[in-house]
């Protein structure tokens, strides 16, 4: 026990000790880091500027982004400098900050994905209520919300973590510093209550996806009993993407951490874990879904802009025109036909 509080570094699990192939993974990462970076970057931009783009779905898309950000500049590039530099430490300092940063990205990214999932509720849902629901001080609220409960949950998490001595190694069996594995190194009663913290945070999330559940079996009978084809079209191409992304954080993360841990990780367990945390639940499960989320929306919203009006519009020509002031399009079509109007106050 003598040693339990000198640790002033850990050591990360390295990729390869073969120097060609800590070159090829930082030549893998650069690029994955690279493309989030200018991906994200740009939908902040885009939505910032086009004014037609303030609205809430593309608000919170901004806040998917920001955590996009930093979530994959608190893992990638430690892990690309120790591979470039023949290395695997991290100090006990930097240990802390991938802690709570990393642990921050992760409760709000499903937060977010809850919000998302309301909006496309009530725009789907309560069409003619939606303007006065997703408001700019309810939407600004939810995010804050998000990002305050957030916050203190990482605080929380973080500082139990650290509070526990550890005495059996400084040798952590990931690329970089994840709260199990740390637990490992634990030589304290303590370990109990971060397992519990742990409960916690796997209830929490999984309330968070039973929200998303719920809202989308609302949403599903609602659009089936749309009549026109055209418009059922439009309301699936707004919750599709989100859709991909929600399927993609569970199926990666049910698969990295469910499943039973061993000491040594296979090549398959670095892979997953790749999957789901270079970028913060992430580089893959966030950064790439959530750019083919914005990718998709942002498109559809400035193609009518970008492009030639023709006489015969094309399918892209709908789909674009179907992200386009949503909310106040299926307003105006249920003002104008009684019909719909009455299938949206049958729910």
């Amino acid at each position: 026990m003598s040693n339990c509080n000198t640790v002033t570094e850990f050591l990360l699990l390295g990729f390869s000790d073969t120097r060609e192939l800590q070159v090829l993974h930082f030549v893998i990462f650069l690029a994955v880091y690279l493309a989030a970076l200018v991906g994200n970057l740009l939908v902040i931009t885009v939505v910032t500027m086009y004014h037609n783009l303030h609205r809430p779905m593309y608000y919170f898309l901004v806040n998917l982004s920001i955590l996009d950000l930093g979530s994959i500049s608190v893992i990638i590039p430690k892990s690309m400098t120790n591979s470039l530099l023949n290395t695997r430490t991290i100090s006990y300092s930097g240990c802390v900050t991938q802690v709570f940063f990393f642990s921050l990205f992760c409760i709000a990214d499903p937060a977010f994905l809850s919000i998302m999932a309301y909006d496309r509720y009530v725009a789907i849902c309560k069409p003619l209520h939606y303007e006065t629901i997703m408001n700019k001080r309810a939407c600004i609220q939810m995010a804050a919300g998000a990002w305050v409960s957030a916050i203190l949950y990482s605080t929380l998490h973080t500082g139990v973590t650290f509070n526990v001595p550890f005495c059996h190694s400084n040798t952590i069996n990931q690329f970089f510093c994840e709260i199990p594995q740390l637990l490992k190194l634990s030589c304290s009663d303590a370990y109990f209550t971060e397992l519990g913290i742990l409960v916690f945070s796997t209830c929490l999330i999984s309330s968070c996806f039973a929200f998303i559940i719920v809202s989308y079996v609302q949403i599903l009978p609602t659009v089936l009993r749309i009549p026109s084809k055209e418009s059922r079209n439009k309301a699936f191409s707004t919750c599709l993407p989100h859709i991909i992304v929600v399927s993609m954080f569970v199926s990666t993360g049910i698969f990295a951490y469910m499943k039973p841990t061993s000491g040594s990780p296979s090549v398959m367990d670095l892979f997953v874990t790749v999957l789901y945390s270079v970028g913060s639940q992430k580089a893959f499960p966030t950064t790439i879904p959530h750019l083919i989320v914005v990718s998709l929306f942002l498109s559809t919203a400035l193609i009518p802009y970008m492009k030639p009006i023709s006489d015969s519009p094309s399918p892209l020509d709908i789909l674009a025109t179907a992200s386009i002031d949503e909310s106040s399009h299926l307003q105006q079509e249920e003002k104008g036909d009684p019909s719909r109007l009455e299938v949206s106050h049958t729910d």
